[in-house]
């Protein structure tokens, strides 16, 4: 089970921290990785054990500054084993999607990936 998984280029890939006993989990940065598939393969797989077995509650915390095309898939993904978290009542999970006041595209894609999740979802903004 993956707890805390980083990549060596935090330049183009988020810092994630996933902490089952406290349901918290972390993605910060930019995300824009060469295989995105390659890279968030572990992070779905733990996910999919962390669903089976769930904290009673479940935070996701995004704050990326940017993300590419084959990253929203990917965070679409995710959203969905947390939505079918949620739909199994074994967790109440909340999505935090933080960004930077300043940041238009930012807020215009949390408020894309809130109209399609069933989970509460805050949109909050920050100061850098």
């Amino acid at each position: 089970m993956i707890e805390r998984y980083t990549s060596e280029l935090l330049v183009k890939t988020p810092f994630i921290d996933f902490d089952p006993k406290t349901g918290v989990l972390e993605l910060k940065g930019k995300s824009i990785p060469e295989n995105s598939v390659a890279f968030y393969k572990p992070l779905l797989e733990w996910l999919d054990n962390y669903n089976a077995s769930p904290n009673v509650s479940t935070v996701l915390n995004f704050q990326l500054d940017y993300f590419n095309t084959s990253s929203a898939k990917i965070i679409a993904d995710i959203l969905k084993k947390l939505d079918r978290l949620q739909d199994s009542g074994l967790s109440n999970v909340v999505i935090n999607w933080f960004y930077q006041d300043i940041d238009e595209d930012m807020l215009e894609a949390g408020e894309d990936y809130m109209t399609f999740t069933k989970t509460v979802f805050n949109l909050i903004s920050y100061t850098k």
